[in-house]
Parts: structure tokens; C-alpha cells; sequence
């Protein structure tokens, strides 16, 4: 990935080795660190850095951009950068494999992540679409076994990041008989072969739960 930023001089005065400085948190590296520049007064310049992603894994760009006044003596002077978050969904795409893989997958993988359900959603099934467009996640427990009225639902949901990273995920969820007005209670457990698809995948999932249900369209694909 790309990361690009248009900068100008708002001053009177030349800017001397102006350096874009950053610095990555999660699975990014920086390929090639930008080249210092110098500036005229009033000037702009467009500066391109190069992040190298190897997994799929939230991650964060940190950057500073430090530079010297001509003809001054003092120390360095430095202009902090907002933050740039790497979401993770950029990444994941809705993936189909058969019961017998998902199975061997799911004694293979080692890392777990179970998340309690925390929402205000009271169907079953509105949450389940709700959860799948919050992950990019594909739904394999075929509709046929999810419909009717229970108050149960199980299903496994599977998909693959562009670097060819599984995360499967098996989602428990009931919704009480008695009170009708109660939201609906569970866990979500997610196996990955990686610890950090695990985590990432569990952070986004307590992240969408937090913002809230309206935010996702309920129009199932």
C-alpha cells in the first residue's frame, strides 16, 4: 500500500531537510523511507512513502514530519502527524469451504478468540446478517437450518484475507422465551492458524458491537 501526503509551506521562510518520518505498529514495514526535501517559501510538494502489508492484522501509521528554517539556530522542529488506521475488513473476503474442511481446520488452528455478544439487536437472525456484514464473513450453515423460531441459533462462517489467511468462526446465540423485549445473548468463538487474524477479527467484531446495530444495512446478499 501507498501512503501520500501534499504539504506546504504556509511560511516566509525555506524549510531545510524536511523528512517525512513513520513509524508502523502491527504487520507493516516500510519499504523505503522518503527522501528529505527542502522547500521555498510558500512552496507544496507531494510525498509518497511505500508500507509493505504481510498479513492480515490491524494495524496503525505513525508519522512525523521534522525539518530545519535557514539561517536559524535552533533545534529541529517537528510537526506530528495525525494517526492512520489499517482496518482490517480492507483485507477479508467472504469464502465458501466444505463441512469436512472447516472441520479440519477447526482442530487444526491453534489461537481462539471468544467474544461475548453484546448488543441491543433482538432477533437471531437480524443479528446473524448484522455480523456477517460486520466481518465479511460467509454464512455455511445452510438457511434451511436457521430458519424457525427457537429461540436457538448456531452456525459456522467462514473467509479468506487477499494473503490467503483462513478465520473461521462458530456463533451461539439465543434470545430469551420469557422476555420478549430482551436482546439477544451469546458468544462468537474465531479460530485462525495466526495469532494476530484472531485477535484482529475479534477486536473489529466488540468494535461494530460497540458503535451500534443501525449503523449496518440489514439488506441480506
Amino acid at each position: 500500500m501507498g501512503t501520500m501526503g501534499f504539504r506546504v509551506n504556509q511560511t516566509s521562510d525555506t524549510l531545510q531537510n524536511l523528512t517525512l518520518e513513520l513509524a508502523t505498529l502491527g504487520d507493516l514495514k516500510l519499504v523505503e523511507k522518503p527522501q528529505s526535501i527542502t522547500m521555498a517559501p510558500h512552496d507544496f510538494t507531494n510525498i509518497k512513502a511505500n508500507i509493505k502489508v504481510t498479513s492480515t492484522e490491524n494495524g496503525i501509521i505513525f508519522g512525523n514530519i521534522v525539518y530545519d528554517i535557514t539561517g536559524s539556530q535552533s533545534d529541529r522542529n517537528c510537526v506530528v502527524l495525525n494517526d492512520i488506521h489499517i482496518d482490517i475488513m480492507d483485507y477479508i473476503v467472504p469464502s465458501s469451504c466444505t463441512d469436512n474442511e472447516f472441520r479440519q481446520m477447526w482442530i487444526e488452528f491453534e489461537w481462539e478468540n471468544k467474544i461475548v455478544v453484546n448488543t441491543t439487536i433482538r432477533d437471531l437472525h437480524l443479528y446473524l446478517i448484522y455480523l456477517l456484514k460486520s466481518t465479511n464473513m460467509r454464512c455455511l450453515t445452510p438457511e434451511k437450518a436457521l430458519s424457525g423460531d427457537c429461540g436457538f441459533m448456531a452456525a459456522n462462517l467462514y473467509a479468506k484475507s487477499i494473503f490467503g489467511e483462513d478465520v473461521l468462526a462458530n456463533v451461539s446465540i439465543e434470545k430469551s422465551a420469557i422476555h420478549a423485549d430482551a436482546p439477544v445473548t451469546g458468544h462468537i468463538r474465531i479460530r485462525a492458524k495466526s495469532q494476530g487474524m484472531a485477535l484482529s477479527m475479534g477486536d473489529k467484531i466488540n468494535m461494530t458491537q460497540k458503535t451500534g446495530f443501525k449503523s449496518v444495512s440489514l439488506t441480506q446478499k
